[in-house]
């Protein structure tokens, strides 16, 4: 179903362990599994107004962007800032067997959840073997 996600990934895991955590906001972490006949993806993106997220598909490519604002007043002196601001993005290669046309997603307590439908024509189905001598097979559903 999800045929691979960011490649570039492990460098930016590893850029960040050597020039800092601010030398390019983390990469959104995720979970992907098919439930039934969905498959879903959760990312974790805590902080983020759900005004910021923006989503699109194009030829199979699910894009997704998000934004995360430094959360003090402008003019504020910083004493600590941990926590990634900036843009983050993550790109994922759908396959050709789920339904782009009907993807639902929603934003509750920090994670964006995605459900793609299977698409019709990728779930298994029966084939119904007539008997007899006209030796006819029927599709069935």
């Amino acid at each position: 179903m999800l045929m691979r996600t960011d490649p570039f990934r492990e460098f930016d895991r590893l850029t960040q362990q050597v020039f800092g955590s601010n030398a390019r906001p983390a990469a959104m972490a995720m979970d992907a599994y098919r439930s039934g006949d969905d498959f879903v993806v959760h990312f974790d993106l805590p902080g983020v107004d759900p005004e910021t997220i923006d989503l699109d598909v194009e030829r199979n490519v699910l894009n997704v962007r998000a934004e995360r604002r430094l959360p003090a007043p402008e003019g504020a002196e910083m004493i600590v800032a941990e926590r990634p601001t900036g843009s983050f993005t993550r790109q994922l290669f759908l396959g050709d067997t789920l339904d782009t046309e009907r993807i639902d997603a929603s934003y509750d307590a920090g994670v964006l959840t995605l459900r793609i439908p299977v698409a019709e024509q990728a779930k298994p189905r029966r084939i119904h073997i007539t008997g007899g001598d006209s030796g006819r097979k029927q599709i069935s559903r």
